[in-house]
């Protein structure tokens, strides 16, 4: 047992652009990890597929290649901005070690297959509060990762007070 604790936990954390999965990142930095352990924090974003556009006759749009360059060129953006943003956040608590993972596709695919490939000891992640409907239409890639992932999950919710003062 005491070689384990030695060993450190690899913890995934997935972050997006949401307010939520910050939160969740700094509540896991403060409530999860143990200072001066061996702890390993795993940050994940998921960049969104590219969208094909098709119009209500089935014509699939293509789009010229600078204008799928300059969309490229944006998601790769937003992803390190994601990713510069938790890094600070960590950059906090020094006695953590922090690795960080851009992969492309559905978020629910990236974050679940992400999980066994590393062998992670717990996945966190932060819920984005959709109400019920809402929720049917796009699907809940917490909801999706809890039922999916073998290690243990914990979905961060922000508390109201929170949430309503962005």
């Amino acid at each position: 047992m005491a070689e384990d604790e030695s060993k450190g936990r690899k913890i995934l954390v997935a972050v997006d652009e949401g307010e939520e999965s910050m939160y969740a990142l700094s509540w896991c930095l403060s409530n999860i990890t143990i200072q001066n352990s061996k702890d390993t924090v795993v940050l994940l974003y998921a960049k969104p597929p590219l969208a094909v556009y098709s119009g209500l006759d089935g014509t699939v749009y293509l789009f010229s290649s600078n204008i799928m360059l300059s969309m490229e060129s944006y998601r790769n953006a937003v992803a390190e901005g994601v990713m510069q943003k938790a890094k600070n956040l960590c950059s906090q608590h020094s006695d953590i070690e922090v690795e960080a993972m851009i992969e492309s596709g559905d978020a629910r695919d990236v974050i679940c297959g992400a999980a066994e490939k590393l062998g992670v000891d717990m996945l966190v992640m932060g819920s984005h509060g959709y109400g019920l409907i809402k929720r049917a239409f796009l699907g809940s890639v917490s909801n999706h990762c809890a039922q999916n992932v073998k290690c243990p999950v914990l979905i961060v919710k922000r508390p109201k007070s929170t949430a309503e003062n962005k």
